[in-house]
């Protein structure tokens, strides 16, 4: 159980590093084509949905295949998770700034935590309570909180802003959910097509992003591949390893890897408090990875709760 715990922890950890490009690459495909916030989380969706769909025709077929039963909690991670997070967050980002949609952000693990206690039956720690918090102030750091002071957050950017934090928390609880019986790829299909479909209403009359250049196409590649099938791909991996409550901890790694990359390539410098604030979230990391032989304040390990009816009772029917 260890190592698999150590394996998944890493998993996550390299899926962070890949999600910390997102906001690199967002800014040079936005800037170059002037495709909106959410035009770009549609052709993002939907570039990855062919992507997959075509390596799964071309390799392996059999990754089509899911039970009926499941297609709603695709659908919902989908929709959810993946749809209305990136409408949320580009909204959160146009309505708050960068660095106050990072801090609302980290209510994330927080919702997941409590979810998952609930829900899964994961045992609820002083380690994950301390982890949270850890997890927090280190992204508060990060985000240059000193520097908010001046900052008006009203009702509706409050409100965009936790809707988006759930609306990502929620990709681990239907992730744990859906891990344990199917291929990653097979996950990430269904549910960047049904993101897809999510958001295609909200593009009506807008018009295409075309034509486009090559550097436009290389950087919009690398969001698809890089950014978005390899850092998902990855955290749902290791969703296989892991508690939905620990990957939600472990996955606000993905703020210093970005204050990083932004010191390297954009120039930002990287204040103490900033430091500060990534050695307090390597911290939470580390904590979250230890050996689990806490106090548990929850249920503990009792089975989990299935919403969707006895886990014992399997359903054989398929769709392609």
């Amino acid at each position: 159980m260890g190592k698999n715990r150590w394996f998944g922890i890493s998993l996550v950890v390299l899926a962070t590093a890949f999600w910390s490009t997102s906001g690199i690459f967002i800014n040079l495909v936005s800037k170059a084509s002037g495709v909106t916030p959410v035009g770009l989380a549609f052709w993002r969706d939907l570039g990855t949905f062919l992507v997959l769909l075509l390596g799964a025709l071309v390799f392996r077929p059999s990754l089509l295949r899911v039970r009926r039963s499941d297609l709603p909690w695709l659908a919902a991670m989908g929709v959810f998770s993946i749809g209305l997070f990136h409408v949320m967050w580009n909204m959160n980002v146009l309505i708050n700034g960068a660095s106050v949609a990072t801090v609302i952000q980290c209510n994330a693990p927080i919702f997941v935590t409590i979810m998952g206690w609930l829900l899964w039956r994961e045992p609820l720690t002083w380690r994950k309570i301390i982890a949270v918090f850890l997890a927090i102030l280190g992204t508060l750091l990060i985000a240059r909180l000193d520097g908010l002071g001046g900052v008006q957050i009203t009702f509706l950017g409050l409100a965009v802003g936790l809707i988006a934090a759930v609306a990502y928390g929620g990709f681990s609880l239907f992730g744990k959910k859906l891990a344990a019986d199917y291929h990653a790829w097979t996950i990430l299909l269904y549910v960047f097509g049904f993101a897809t479909l999510a958001l295609l209403p909200l593009q009506f009359g807008s018009p295409l992003p075309w034509p486009l250049g090559f550097n436009v196409l290389r950087d919009y590649a690398a969001l698809v591949l890089l950014t978005t099938i390899a850092g998902f791909g990855l955290y749902t991996v290791a969703l296989r390893h892991l508690q939905a409550s620990v990957a939600a901890i472990t996955a606000n790694s993905e703020v210093p890897f970005a204050a990083i990359l932004a010191y390297f390539i954009l120039n930002e410098r990287l204040d103490g408090w900033q430091i500060l604030g990534a050695v307090l979230v390597i911290l939470a990391v580390v904590l979250v990875s230890l050996p689990r032989n806490g106090l548990n304040l929850g249920p503990g390990r009792r089975p989990p709760v299935h919403l969707s009816g006895l886990k014992n009772i399997k359903k054989t029917t398929m769709v392609d």
